[in-house]
């Protein structure tokens, strides 16, 4: 085996393994970057394109939301079940009446738009989410998502996740490896130096968004989930129990897999008819957005909810369950008593969506999605500038052999970082045995060849 000094060791092999995420996972960070840009660009358009649903009547007296619910239902072809209410409170907009609609996916409710004074219905469609997002933006996150190709392509986002903070950590240690003494400007320095200065500029947004994207991936989010349950940093959840069962833990990603979508053992006998004074209780009890959204109990020993619904600075996520026979109020949550890394969690998730700060968030987003799509374009025409033009056999221009370059405490270590790592992220501990396997045998075959060649002359 080549030897090397154990500085150039680590370079070959941060970048091989750099290499490697960006000629593999890059264009999937591509497709989730620039999706995602369009998912926080596009608050506004669906504003626009659903007017007619979402703005109702500026004046007069609203009328009960017992009432607008008899109404939603009649618009309905097939009766369903009852799943939310989000009331407008504020005049000129409508009241958002969801259904559970068993044709649709889990996270998934049929909403009929109500003007709250004229009592007409304004819209008809699907809607998405506890962030409740219409079909374009719905249409969006899927393709963010899994590339609307189901829970088989969710793998793609989950792969990009779990690599986008080693490629963010390892370009920087190796620009700090391999950066040149002086200035030199030419058509590999210049294409270089925007990479690098653009990795640098967006390295705090791709920890965090590489962070959150993976506390909604499948394979990834359990093991999440129990880490942050074993340091007590899961979100509280208000206990809809009326006889005493301890409070489930909430997930303050539902905005992506949809919230409290599960069905109950055995549908709730309760009605609806008086939701107006379940409201009047909360408002009462300290629920003082403008944005809710109430649930009717999923069975008859649960309670109803109000929730804030209003992820802004500042937020608003507060939520009461209220008793449906005795209307008291038997238990709350309030943001300003979740735990510190509740709250951050909470943020960061919002954040990432583009709602924590309204537009400056969107447009902070904008700009990030469109630069790292720019770095990543910039690493790809790095690549084909410095492409060597025919095959190299360097053993250590392979992961395998560069590794097996290292000390022995460093070896150690970083096999037990990347055991650790694939048992964590088990997306990317497959990918990255699929790396090494695809490296030794292309390496092979390139050793191979100038064999075959010699023994034909």
């Amino acid at each position: 085996m080549t030897t090397c000094t154990s500085r150039a060791a680590w370079v070959h092999l941060l970048r091989r393994l750099h290499f490697f995420i960006g000629l593999f996972v890059g264009p999937f960070i591509f497709v989730a970057t620039l999706t995602g840009t369009l998912y926080v660009a596009t608050p506004q358009l669906e504003n626009v394109l659903y007017h007619q649903a979402l703005h109702g009547s500026t004046e007069g007296e609203r009328q009960p939301i017992a009432a607008q619910i008899a109404v939603a239902e009649r618009a309905l072809d097939t009766p369903l079940r009852l799943s939310a209410v989000r009331p407008a409170l504020d005049a000129g907009i409508t009241t958002r009446v969801m259904f559970a609609d068993p044709a649709l996916q889990p996270s998934e409710n049929r909403a009929i738009f109500i003007d709250p004074v004229t009592l007409a219905v304004k819209g008809d469609m699907t809607v998405y989410g506890t962030s409740g997002i219409l079909p374009l933006r719905q249409w969006i996150d899927y393709a963010h998502r899994s590339l609307l190709l189901g829970d088989v392509g969710r793998l793609y986002s989950e792969l990009a996740a779990s690599w986008m903070w080693v490629a963010a950590l390892g370009g920087v240690v190796l620009w700090a490896f391999t950066r040149p003494k002086r200035r030199i400007k030419n058509r590999l320095q210049n294409t270089r130096r925007v990479h690098v200065t653009l990795g640098w500029c967006l390295l705090a947004g791709m920890l965090l968004f590489s962070a959150t994207g993976l506390t909604w991936s499948q394979w990834a989010r359990g093991n999440v989930d129990k880490l942050r349950a074993s340091l007590g940093w899961l979100t509280p959840q208000v206990n809809t129990q009326l006889h005493g069962a301890s409070p489930m833990p909430m997930d303050p990603h539902a905005e992506h897999r949809g919230h409290h979508g599960e069905k109950a053992a055995h549908e709730s006998t309760i009605g609806w008819d008086s939701i107006d004074t379940v409201l009047n209780v909360a408002q009462r009890g300290g629920i003082n957005a403008r944005s809710l959204e109430i649930r009717p109990p999923r069975s008859d020993d649960r309670a109803w909810t109000v929730t804030e619904i209003d992820r802004r600075w500042p937020t608003q996520v507060d939520a009461v369950a209220i008793d449906p026979q005795s209307l008291a109020i038997i238990d709350s949550t309030q943001f300003a008593d979740f735990p510190l890394m509740a709250k951050l969690t909470r943020w960061g998730v919002d954040f990432h969506m583009g709602i924590l700060f309204g537009l400056p968030n969107q447009l902070l987003l904008i700009a990030f999605g469109l630069a790292l799509c720019v770095a990543i374009v910039m690493g790809y025409r790095l690549w084909w500038i410095k492409r060597p033009s025919q095959a190299e056999t360097n053993p250590l221009l392979t992961l395998t052999h560069s590794w097996r370059a290292l000390s022995l405490p460093a070896r150690c270590g970083t096999l037990l970082l990347a055991v650790a790592c694939g048992f964590v992220l088990p997306v990317m501990g497959i990918s990255l045995a699929l790396f090494m396997l695809f490296d030794w045998l292309r390496w092979r075959a390139a050793v191979r060849m100038p064999l075959v060649e010699s023994s034909v002359e």
